[in-house]
């Protein structure tokens, strides 16, 4: 109980844009995670333009946004009722970018694990900055990936 009044008491302590900002991202990791559940070929339309990719270069003033949206994602995921992993937060992080008017890539990868098994992962980078899941992905085979213009 007490670690939940300690978290709570740190949200409280957030500025009004930092709440809505995290409120924001755990909305579209709802959205996110509705549109994972569905067939792949109905959403991959909405990710944007197949097997292109947006500039490496940004405007110095996205950056500060980029890096709020990104923490709003790692942070929000980890308090969702479900599962909010690595396709789930590329998708949300990608919808939010959209909102805000900046171009993104979802990478969708592919590797094999330590016992041979395939696995999959997903992540997505704005210019040269990645939002999403750049832990792990020089582990991965780009097999996919969409573009988001604006």
């Amino acid at each position: 109980m007490e670690n939940h009044l300690n978290k709570l008491k740190t949200f409280l302590s957030f500025n009004r844009q930092t709440k809505m900002l995290l409120f924001e991202s755990y909305i579209y990791l709802g959205f996110a995670r509705i549109l994972k559940g569905l067939p792949f070929s109905r959403v991959a339309p909405t990710l944007g333009d197949q097997m292109t990719e947006t500039a490496y270069t940004s405007h110095s003033l996205d950056r500060e946004t980029l890096s709020r949206i990104k923490q709003a994602i790692h942070i929000m995921s980890r308090y969702t009722f479900w599962e909010s992993q690595c396709l789930v937060k590329a998708i949300a992080a990608m919808k939010m970018l959209e909102r805000r008017q900046i171009e993104s890539t979802l990478y969708l990868g592919t590797a094999k694990d330590e016992k041979g098994k395939f696995i999959a992962h997903a992540w997505l980078r704005s210019g040269p900055f990645y939002v999403t899941g750049s832990e792990v992905m020089e582990r991965f085979t780009v097999v996919n990936k969409f573009a988001k213009r604006i």
